[in-house]
């Protein structure tokens, strides 16, 4: 019988590509809105119910804008949500391992010369979000001194990738070249600051990098999972629009802007390579044009 892995927050973008990459080894269970972290009864209840010997958290608000729109329903779900979580684990005996992902955005707004980003920058959280994750890594080291089961963190740069919703930047980009090819929408694109810049790592290498951490990976150690790639994001939707073999016309858009944005941000992988051997393998150009083939099908 295979052990089984239960992932909270699985039914949006990442959970079903991380289920895809454990399936061979774990019986995988994936949780959504159905199972509320902020509920400290219903979380003992999955975790009693399940008996998992592996865990993910991917629960959050998922969006900066988001979070500023609901920062205590962020607070409860990225803090007291986890807390539940590490709780009824506890409560049922579990000793396996947990994987909690927090993300790059507690870095807040590196100063230049700090870029690459690695795992030793200062957190500096410019959002409810952030918060939220800075906090959550605090927790799981406070939980970590029990000993009770090892706990291992992930800290993503932005992730893209087939299927992601267009709340999200290049996600939406992709959609309208997506209709813009089919002649469902003018050649216009509207976009915010094209000037910021990402460190964009394709879903499926994020996911690899998931399962790496967890199995490979030091219990208690954050790890950069990016691809050390820095990219305007005028670069990108230039690249999409010349996937698309039209002549598409790009304009500003200032309430696609947020005051609360990274202006600059890339990352080094180079401790999680060093711990586990990953290395992005899908390139930006391929990712980019998978999303435009992805939304060309859902039409």
């Amino acid at each position: 019988m295979k052990p089984r892995a239960l992932i909270l927050g699985g039914t949006g973008f990442v959970g079903p590509y991380l289920g895809r990459q454990l399936a061979d080894r774990y019986s995988v269970a994936a949780t959504g809105r159905d199972h509320d972290i902020r509920n400290a009864d219903a979380i003992y209840d999955l975790v009693s119910r399940n008996r998992p010997d592996l865990v993910i958290n991917l629960a959050a608000i998922t969006t900066v804008r988001e979070s500023f729109e609901r920062s205590r329903e962020t607070y409860e779900t990225g803090f007291f949500g986890l807390d539940h979580l590490f709780g009824a684990l506890q409560a049922c005996g579990f000793s396996g391992r947990v994987l909690h992902v927090s993300s790059s955005e507690i870095y807040g707004f590196p100063r230049s010369e700090e870029l690459p980003l690695t795992e030793a920058a200062p957190p500096r959280p410019m959002s409810p979000y952030a918060v939220a994750k800075a906090a959550g890594e605090l927790l799981c080291y406070q939980w970590a001194q029990q000993g009770r089961f090892e706990i291992f963190l992930a800290r993503p740069f932005t992730h893209i990738g087939p299927g992601q919703s267009s709340r999200f930047a290049v996600a939406k980009f992709a959609r309208q070249i997506a209709a813009i090819i089919a002649g469902k929408q003018e050649p216009v694109i509207a976009a915010g600051n094209l000037r910021t810049t990402r460190d964009l790592t394709d879903v499926r290498d994020i996911v690899r990098a998931y399962d790496a951490i967890i199995h490979r990976g030091e219990a208690g150690k954050a790890y950069n999972v990016c691809c050390g790639i820095e990219i305007t994001m005028l670069e990108v939707i230039n690249k999409l629009i010349d996937l698309s073999n039209i002549a598409i016309k790009i304009v500003q858009n200032p309430l696609e802007t947020r005051t609360s944005e990274q202006q600059r941000i890339c990352g080094s992988y180079a401790a999680l390579s060093a711990a586990t051997g990953w290395r992005p393998e899908v390139p930006l150009d391929r990712t980019l044009a998978d999303m435009i083939a992805h939304e060309r099908e859902e039409r």
